[in-house]
């Protein structure tokens, strides 16, 4: 009796369905519960991105009135006009210059205040609090308390320079010193950051290879020049590339320091150009165009640098 109830049982259990896809057998079960798990994350992307990023693509070849709605199909019309466009190419040139000094400037000055923490200074921690604190602070807030720094009547920069004997500077009110100010600001803003990755990265070397170095009689320099830096690749790699995107990209500081674009346009970068293109003259189909184009270079740049980054190898013999 008792095997004729196994056997029954064994009978009502219903075999598993599955299915084979490029040479691999699956639980259809399984399959049903990944896919439920992963279409949250596909919608906010296809949302947040994807379809973003097809309508700024079908936006830069018409010309359309965003009061009416009217998608007007002008073909490449967008793209010539801002290859002839002085105004635009003066915006991306200030946008490399701003990029190029950002990249250099904000990289190395983080990668020094991170060796000078990871060695035995006293006040670490409460160093190390001061220089982040800046990144949590609102952009829009430290760009109103700076503005004031940089006033050339009443700014305590300015104040220091005369207490100094030195020359005063109207900082954000000249053509020549209004984008080098911001370029200030954002580095003080945004060196902190950096400056805990580059510091996370070094306690993380193990301490044998440095304690092997000294033993054979290698020198502060020498140790950090042939063991730590080329183990901190990756993370270089991985704050030369937010630089890139982060400063093509700026636009809080530039709106809210220098509205308008900065004196003479000194300050005119590519997102506020687009900006400008979008919502104060309601070219929607050109801003767009110039976006794109923006995309393409952001794009470019990064895989350059993921290029050489992935060549360099890394030897400390």
């Amino acid at each position: 009796m008792e095997v004729l109830n196994g056997r029954a049982q064994r009978a009502q259990v219903k075999p598993e369905k599955r299915f084979r896809l490029f040479g691999q057998r699956y639980d259809l079960s399984e399959v049903l519960v990944g896919v439920l798990l992963i279409v949250p994350s596909l919608l906010f992307l296809l949302f947040i991105f994807v379809i973003p990023v097809v309508q700024v693509v079908q936006l830069s070849f018409t010309n359309f009135n965003m009061a009416t709605g009217v998608m007007e199909p002008v073909g490449w019309r967008n793209f010539s006009y801002l290859l002839g466009n002085e105004t635009f190419w003066l915006s991306l040139w200030n946008t490399c210059k701003y990029a190029a000094a950002k990249l250099t400037l904000d990289t190395a000055l983080a990668l020094i205040i991170a060796v000078m923490l990871d060695t035995h200074v006293p006040a670490k921690r409460f160093l190390r609090s001061t220089y982040f604190a800046p990144v949590v602070v609102p952009v829009v807030a430290s760009s109103l308390i700076w503005i004031w720094f940089y006033d050339p009547s009443v700014g305590p920069f300015n104040q220091i320079l005369e207490w100094l004997g030195l020359p005063t500077s109207r900082w954000l009110y000249s053509e020549k010193t209004a984008l080098w100010s911001i370029l200030i600001f954002s580095i003080w803003k945004g060196v902190g950051y950096n400056m805990v990755l580059f510091l996370s990265g070094l306690q993380n070397i193990p301490d044998s290879y440095v304690e092997a170095a000294r033993i054979d009689g290698a020198s502060e320099w020498r140790v950090f020049w042939k063991i730590k830096f080329p183990l901190l690749r990756p993370i270089t790699s991985f704050v030369l590339m937010m630089c890139i995107i982060n400063s093509f990209q700026v636009f809080t500081e530039i709106n809210v320091m220098t509205p308008d674009g900065g004196p003479l346009g000194s300050t005119t970068l590519a997102v506020t150009y687009i900006y400008e293109q979008a919502f104060t003259s309601g070219r929607m189909g050109r801003a767009s165009a110039a976006a794109l184009l923006l995309f393409l270079i952001i794009f470019v740049l990064t895989q350059i640098q993921r290029h050489m980054n992935a060549r360099k190898t890394i030897d400390i013999d």
